[in-house]
């Protein structure tokens, strides 16, 4: 009973980051600077990294060097870079959808990476929750963009392949620490290219300012902290199918904040997210016992 309640307080928590995930794209479009998707990636990450980084005053050591580099250009660098310039290209309905693959990507990566052969209900959800967020999201009018699906889909597999490898390199330090180096190699990969390939914002305003704050420590330093700690106390699969929790929680502020429809269908792809995300837990929960 005890473990059960532990599993449950940590599925709780880690849920907390895709639920701010979710707000992102109504964030980036009604708040931040239009037209500049990687260097708002950047600066999303590079500031709350840099000063969580100087004020914990701890840096890696030997290997942890290279394995930093690569955890975060791929959790943060090219994710963050995907992530926006989908935003940015596609409806947000559009771009959950290619993302949602990310749980069977986190499947076959932990089957490969991890050596964990995944339960014929693990696949289920992940079939489940790529369906639901089909019908939460899409709609006949929604116009496909090539370089934004697939921005979407990459950014679905380096999400994917970080979540599997975070767990596979142990962290060596604590989780914050963890969290810090991972947000500042991500941002400073990020910066330069940004800087050439977008130049520096034409302006910005009080609007822009207050979102950037929402995003460094909310959406990342937050977010991020506590998926790091999900990875760590959850298996992958488990972490993954919570990502789903993101664009329905999307759906949701566009209807309450943006005006925007939210259709019976909508509300079926809700129900079926949900029991996907149900389905996956229940997974885990066999394959631990």
């Amino acid at each position: 009973m005890k473990a059960d309640t532990s599993n449950l307080s940590n599925i709780l928590l880690t849920s907390i980051a895709p639920i701010s995930w979710g707000t992102t794209y109504a964030v980036a479009t009604e708040f931040l600077p239009p037209n500049h998707p990687l260097l708002v990636a950047s600066l999303r990450s590079l500031p709350i990294g840099l000063l969580m980084t100087l004020g914990l005053r701890k840096f890696p050591q030997g290997i942890w060097w290279w394995r930093i580099l690569v955890l975060g250009s791929v959790n943060i660098g090219l994710f963050q870079a995907l992530l926006f310039i989908a935003a940015y290209r596609l409806p947000g309905g559009v771009a959950a959808t290619a993302g949602s693959i990310q749980p069977l990507l986190v499947v076959f990566f932990s089957w490969l990476v991890l050596n964990e052969k995944p339960s014929k209900l693990s696949i289920v959800a992940a079939i489940t929750g790529f369906g639901g967020v089909g019908l939460l999201v899409l709609n006949p009018s929604a116009s496909l963009d090539t370089i934004g699906i697939i921005a979407a889909l990459g950014g679905a597999v380096m999400m994917g392949l970080g979540t599997v490898l975070v767990k596979k390199w142990k962290r060596p330090v604590s989780l914050i620490v963890f969290t810090a180096w991972q947000l500042t190699v991500g941002g400073i990969v990020l910066l330069p290219i940004a800087l050439i390939t977008e130049g520096t914002f034409d302006s910005v305003s009080t609007t822009n300012l207050w979102g950037f704050i929402y995003l460094g420590l909310i959406g990342t330093g937050l977010a991020y902290t506590l998926w790091f700690r999900g990875i760590d106390k959850l298996k992958p699969t488990t972490v993954s199918y919570l990502g789903l929790m993101s664009p329905v929680v999307a759906t949701i502020v566009g209807y309450v904040f943006l005006q925007q429809t939210f259709t019976l269908i909508q509300t079926i792809g809700v129900v079926v997210v949900l029991l996907s995300v149900f389905i996956g837990q229940r997974s885990a929960s066999l394959q631990r016992r």
